[in-house]
């Protein structure tokens, strides 16, 4: 299973931020959207970076209340993990495994196409897996 069969389904639209935003509007943005990261944009479609709920809660741990008022590229993570959509989703899984990420932004040709989040991974692993046992209880049926 590819990226791209996991942003056929959910779609391309990415929820992104302007590094120039107050980290209190982001959590405020976050909050409302019920996500839990945003990818960092100057223009439409060229990621600058990602911030995620952990960034805010380092930042306010680093830097307390004032970190609120702090801009987005403050606590962004920069040059964040991306993938392809031709990326295989166990390919993917793993990186997130590996990297601790959560988020992973898809680029194709340096542009912004989709998010993929750690839940868009389990279940399209588990769909996966559902499949391919469901293959095997087949051959074993007929086999005997």
């Amino acid at each position: 299973m590819k990226v791209a069969e996991i942003l056929k389904e959910k779609g391309r639209a990415v929820m992104t931020v302007r590094p120039g935003e107050k980290v209190e509007t982001l959590a405020h943005r976050l909050r409302m959207a019920g996500i839990g990261a945003l990818v960092v944009t100057e223009g439409e479609d060229h990621p600058l970076g990602l911030v995620a709920e952990r960034d805010i809660v380092h930042a306010i741990a680093e830097h307390g209340g004032r970190a609120l008022s702090m801009r987005v590229a403050d606590i962004m993570t920069r040059r964040p993990v991306t993938c392809r959509p031709e990326d295989s989703v166990a390919r993917v899984a793993r990186i997130m495994t590996e990297r601790r990420v959560r988020h992973v932004p898809v680029v194709e040709d340096g542009r912004l196409v989709g998010l993929v989040s750690i839940g868009d991974v389990v279940k399209h692993r588990i769909a996966e897996m559902e499949l391919e046992a469901g293959v095997l209880r087949d051959i074993a049926i007929a086999g005997h």
